[in-house]
């Protein structure tokens, strides 16, 4: 299925055009796809990239893809697991503002950054967010948490909206609206991701999470679709105009995320936060556009963090 977007995603890199490239550890990419893509986002003037893994099979991988390299850095680790470990000590040195997955396997690389020693762990939960090109919706939407969290508590929904909205600032939504999904607007006792909706809203009124307008529950037409919560007497300033999707749990926002992309044409790029540094973690399926707004993303968070000390 070919993509080729609505321009939400080059506005984004538009704006990563007013700042330095960021440099990035890039944790084992030994297949042509992962280390095409750090070197295109390099090109792209989005990141500095400083390749982790075996000097050979790097070496090898931009042969058979006619990667130019450049001067590129490259951090000698022997295996998949040491290259984790090395590229999650680059950051701890102050050498890399940036994680970005390569060619091994995701839950490799997050038990590396989640590691009681030597890891990037804040207090914060970590969280991953899609943030989507949707041809049929009027902006950028946010879905979370689609990778991470399986079954989050209310404290872990409270980080994951807390990481959306950092996120959304970030990206210059000053004021991002949103949407905590459940499947009905009312509250019951019987769907316990109704209560949930509720308290998050009551914790944001009291200052728990902030930066943002929360409603919930709404389910997802009365949160897309403005006559849909008209038509169901809902008066709420985020429906019909969501920044950001909280799903119930990671099924349904992973499913989510998937229907927009399969069902509705939409590009899907990823990021995972509330560790010490963003990390960019891609899909071998993802498409070359996908991966530079990751990078594109992953950029402008980063000078966001900076910003802030």
């Amino acid at each position: 299925m070919t993509k080729t977007g609505t321009g939400k995603y080059e506005a984004l890199l538009l704006r990563c055009k007013a700042f330095d490239p960021i440099p990035t550890a890039v944790a084992h990419p030994c297949e042509v796809t992962a280390l095409a893509g750090a070197m295109d986002a390099a090109a792209n003037g989005l990141i500095v990239p400083i390749l982790v893994g075996p000097r050979n099979k790097i070496l090898e991988t931009a042969r058979k893809g006619s990667i130019d390299l450049g001067r590129t850095e490259i951090v000698d680790a022997p295996h998949s697991h040491a290259a984790a470990a090395a590229a999650v000590a680059l950051v701890l040195e102050g050498r890399a503002e940036l994680l970005m997955k390569g060619s091994l396997h995701s839950d490799e690389l997050l038990a590396a950054v989640v590691a009681r020693e030597g890891g990037l762990r804040t207090a914060r939960r970590i969280s991953h967010v899609f943030i989507m090109d949707v041809p049929t919706y009027h902006k950028v939407l946010l879905v979370t948490d689609g990778a991470i969290n399986i079954a989050p508590t209310l404290e872990e929904k409270a980080d994951i909206c807390q990481n959306a909205i950092d996120l959304a600032h970030a990206m210059d939504i000053t004021r991002p609206k949103i949407a905590v999904l459940a499947a009905v607007e009312t509250v019951t006792s019987k769907m316990p991701a109704t209560i949930d909706a509720a308290c998050l809203c009551k914790m944001a009124d009291r200052g728990q999470i902030t930066g943002g307008i929360i409603d919930g529950p709404l389910a997802f037409d009365n949160a897309i679709s403005k006559e849909a919560a008209k038509i169901k007497g809902i008066h709420s300033a985020v429906a019909g105009d969501p920044d950001i999707l909280l799903a119930p749990d990671l099924e349904s926002a992973n499913i989510l995320a998937k229907q927009l992309a399969f069902l509705a044409n939409a590009d899907s790029a990823g990021l995972v936060l509330g560790a010490r540094v963003p990390i960019i973690l891609t899909s071998r399926a993802d498409s070359v556009r996908s991966r530079i707004a990751s990078c594109g993303v992953a950029m402008l968070a980063a000078h966001a963090r900076r910003r802030k000390g």
